[in-house]
């Protein structure tokens, strides 16, 4: 599909990319630019959300799962459809789109399927969210056998459409669980595997998440870990045995040639999300490094090569009762809203969701805190120790009578900005490892954050609580977010 912006007047260098090739009146999937989306975009009434039965005793298949969170509906905050996968096992855990506002300039093009790759098995399923918003279909599944066969990968991760149409997915290792043969998964518009979209000899050393920037011709990746680590739980000797990562790569885009790698060192130990600025002009962006608990900034400089620097840091508490003498933060997820003024980051073991003003991308200052759960909350086994040698704990407020469980770990905003929806579920076994039963067996909630996104400052909504633990079938953990109509991390503008 030709890419485009909807602007009369595209630059050069997106149309160097391919914007602007004689569809600058077409409209296609989502919006000309990031500020129409925040300013035009609707109020979201649905949400579709990963959930996974794997690991939990329950042998049922994962499935996708509809919330209503228009609060005008008689049956907000509730689940009103869930769509099985047709195995068991999966591990359902990120998703993307077939098309988004990289395709704006196509009018033949629609945001349909919503793209749902199976972390361990290997599975992709692509699911028809047009015919009936409100209960999707399945429409295909992409078998991990084929993946494997025709490009040696497994493991898939993160989904990002393309401009041309495919779609492209990050793979964590090959169908072993060895990180030496990660890479780029690329699906046609059929949904037909059709290769690798790295060039040979150019895959990264770990795998997970990505995101392009068309106009720096720059495509950057991050780095969890060998799935044969992590798929068995969190060992801190594998990190000193070199299974975990600390480095992004820097692609050429579209070409596929690894052109940097930057070594994050000790302070961008798992760096797991990664988000440019939305402003596809900008040449800077962020990733939540979990272990060390910070955010690292990335950024072009005068020469044309990638550096880094640590934006914000997360310091380690002092604890008791717990596995180590010290507690990171665990950043696992983070958003950009639309016009790149606030970030929103989530530490999943302290339990706090926290707002940043990055107006300057190189000092944000903190706006805004709240606590959503944690292992650190009153009521707890788990304390930490003040500067004074005090025993403290986090006050966590109930939700509809409801104690919070586990801690935010996946986050999505509304395109206005005035909204944060927050799940609780990292990945199976890490929940079991880390909340133990409190998680895995009462099951996963979601809650919705109201913003100040004037002056700063999240507060929790009362009115809203998605208790994924009275399911049908029985408690399931909760993981990632799309609203049928694009997001503030799905959605890439050229």
């Amino acid at each position: 599909m030709a890419a485009a912006v909807a602007d009369a007047a595209v630059p050069a260098a997106a149309k160097a990319n391919g914007a602007g090739a004689g569809c600058c009146a077409a409209k296609g999937p989502g919006y000309a630019t990031p500020r129409e989306a925040m300013e035009k975009g609707p109020r979201e009434g649905l949400l579709y959300v990963t959930c996974v039965y794997n690991g939990t005793g329950i042998d049922k298949p994962d499935y996708l799962a509809t919330v209503d969170v228009d609060p005008n509906s008689a049956t907000y905050s509730q689940v009103i459809h869930r769509l099985p996968a047709t195995h068991i096992g999966d591990e359902l855990h990120h998703s993307g789109w077939n098309a988004c506002s990289s395709c704006h300039g196509d009018a033949s093009t629609s945001r349909r399927f919503l793209i749902l790759p199976s972390l361990l098995s290997g599975r992709v399923y692509v699911v028809d969210t047009a015919k009936d918003p409100r209960a999707p279909a399945l429409h295909k599944v992409v078998q991990a056998e084929d993946i494997a066969e025709k490009t040696g990968l497994g493991f898939p991760h993160t989904s990002h459409c393309l401009a041309t149409g495919d779609i492209m997915i990050s793979c964590l290792g090959d169908k072993e669980g060895n990180a030496a043969g990660n890479g780029f998964l690329l699906l046609d518009s059929e949904f037909n595997v059709k290769g690798r979209w790295e060039k040979p000899g150019h895959s990264p050393l770990f795998g997970y998440d990505f995101w392009y920037q068309p106009r720096h011709k720059t495509m950057i990746s991050s780095s969890w870990g060998a799935p044969a680590a992590f798929r068995t739980g969190f060992d801190l000797q594998h990190v000193q045995d070199g299974l975990y990562g600390r480095h992004l790569h820097v692609y050429d885009w579209p070409g596929g040639e690894l052109k940097q790698t930057l070594d994050l060192g000790s302070t961008g130990l798992l760096p797991l999300e990664v988000r440019f600025l939305h402003d596809p002009s900008k040449d800077t962006g962020y990733v939540g490094c979990a272990l060390t608990s910070n955010m690292v900034r990335f950024f072009k400089t005068a020469d044309g090569s990638w550096s880094h620097e640590v934006a914000i840091s997360i310091e380690p508490l002092k604890v008791r009762n717990w596995m180590l003498p010290e507690m990171p933060g665990l950043i696992t997820d983070f958003v950009i809203s639309l016009d790149d003024r606030y970030l929103y980051l989530v530490n999943w073991l302290h339990g706090d969701i926290r707002q940043y003003n990055i107006e300057d991308p190189a000092k944000p200052v903190l706006a805004g805190q709240v606590y959503v759960g944690g292992l650190l909350q009153k009521g707890s086994d788990v304390v930490y120790v003040t500067d004074d040698d005090k025993e403290e704990q986090y006050a966590v407020p109930q939700v509809k009578g409801h104690r919070l469980r586990g801690g935010p770990q996946m986050i999505q905003l509304s395109l206005d900005g005035k909204r944060v929806y927050v799940t609780n579920s990292l990945f199976s076994r890490w929940d079991e490892q880390f909340y133990g039963p409190d998680l895995l067996k009462k099951g996963s909630h979601m809650l919705q954050i109201d913003v100040d996104a004037e002056e700063g400052g999240l507060a929790v909504n009362p009115n809203f609580f998605v208790d994924f633990g009275t399911e049908p079938e029985g408690p399931s953990l909760a993981h990632e977010m799309r609203y049928p109509g694009g997001d503030c991390t799905s959605d890439i503008w050229i």
